[in-house]
């Protein structure tokens, strides 16, 4: 098997972590100064490893083997949450940067072409998964032209310019060439490290579901309007917040999570009743059965809402992402790695968090592989995992991305 160089891939990771370090994680939203440079050094480093380094018109960046045949795909994102950690994303494009290099540097495996990619805006910060669903073909010019960084409003065409991306070509998948995908991340939760275990194969991915909740009052002095003629927006979007805490756990399923993770008031002074409020709310699950179960439960609350007043009261649905389930095929593999490596010390799991592999698996077969998260902590600066986690996970995940790559040789 190809072995991999676990003092080299961590200081991979370290000097990435450079890009906009923010006390122990990064602060590198999508094609901020900060993202850009990294985007141009992951190249660079590519191009060192002996693959065709090259950056699309979307931002996605790809080292391509010079070997011929139907190539291992492995990637994840090199962008960051605002103030978050240093390896969420940025681990698994470096597995793949060093599988690339352990297979270059073994006889034996010199010749299966492992191609390696850092996707564009996983996190989200001007549209969801923009990278991979480039990637497959499922973004389109129009959604580019629509599009906004939601934390400071830059339309995405300004931000491809900017970094020098303007007119360039964006990258579609061929399947026919590929073998499959891999991805390794961070666990994001606790369940790995709570039960002292090394490594997580996925079964599976959640499907999510965002929705804008908007309600509509009249805003007016705060001290002259009696409460009985009061029409507050704030006031009726926390009764509704209310009413999905007592709903939901009567209709949901043992992995079920929703979360309002975005409340807004209009005009959002402290003398003034709010007009108009909005919060953005989510829902996730394995099951697309209990998704829908949620959507109906939630429309049935906001119309309850709306019907008994003051104020209007209208859901949006922003955006939908299916569950996906894992290639068994690809499970396989990664589950005899771990139990050659960590015998006894992993598990099958569903991954709670979204990531680019499900995108993926709409076209080829795809895996993921976890190792855990220091005390289940992730989208936050603290968020760590054992260096000897690190380089455990990523032999791991290089013998299983040899297995499924002879198996497509």
């Amino acid at each position: 098997m190809p072995r991999i160089n676990g003092e080299r891939l961590l200081a991979d990771l370290r000097r990435l972590a450079k890009f906009g370090a923010y006390k122990s994680g990064v602060h590198r939203p999508t094609f901020s100064p900060q993202d850009v440079e990294a985007r141009r050094w992951l190249a660079g480093r590519f191009t060192e490893a002996s693959l065709e380094a090259s950056i699309d018109g979307i931002g996605n960046v790809f080292g391509r083997p010079r070997a011929s045949g139907r190539k291992l795909l492995i990637g994840s994102h090199s962008e960051s949450q605002n103030h978050a950690g240093w390896l969420d994303g940025a681990l698994g494009v470096i597995y793949g940067l060093e599988v690339a290099r352990a297979f270059r540097e073994d006889s034996r495996t010199a010749g299966l072409p492992v191609e390696v990619a850092s996707w564009t805006d996983e996190e989200g910060h001007f549209g969801f998964f923009l990278g991979s669903r480039s990637f497959i073909g499922d973004v389109t010019d129009e959604e580019i032209d629509q599009a906004r960084d939601q934390n400071d409003g830059t339309p995405l065409r300004k931000a491809l310019a900017s970094a020098g991306l303007a007119g360039r070509k964006r990258e579609t998948i061929a399947p026919a060439d590929y073998v499959g995908y891999l991805e390794a991340h961070i666990e994001q939760g606790d369940v790995l490290d709570t039960a002292g275990l090394r490594l997580g194969v996925v079964t599976g991915i959640v499907g999510i579901r965002q929705y804008r909740i908007v309600f509509t009052g009249e805003a007016n002095h705060a001290g002259t309007t009696r409460m009985g003629r009061r029409k507050d927006a704030g006031l009726a979007l926390v009764k509704l917040a209310a009413a999905i805490a007592d709903r939901f756990p009567l209709v949901s399923g043992p992995g079920s999570v929703w979360t309002t993770g975005a409340i807004r008031l209009e005009p959002g002074q402290p003398s003034i009743v709010p007009g108009r409020a909005e919060m953005m709310f989510q829902v996730r699950d394995i099951e697309a059965e209990q998704l829908q179960r949620f959507e109906d439960t939630l429309a049935a609350l906001v119309a309850e809402a709306s019907s008994a007043g003051p104020c209007a009261v209208a859901m949006e649905t922003l955006w939908t992402v299916n569950p996906v389930p894992m290639s068994e095929a690809f499970q396989g593999a990664l589950s005899r790695a771990a139990e050659k490596h960590a015998p006894g010390a992993f598990i099958s799991m569903p991954s709670g968090a979204g990531h680019d592999a499900q995108i993926l698996a709409r076209k080829i077969p795809a895996g993921m592989l976890f190792v855990p998260s220091i005390n289940g902590v992730s989208h936050h600066w603290s968020e760590d995992t054992a260096e000897a986690d690190i380089a455990l996970g990523c032999q791991t995940f290089a013998d299983a991305a040899e297995e499924i790559a002879r198996q497509g040789a």
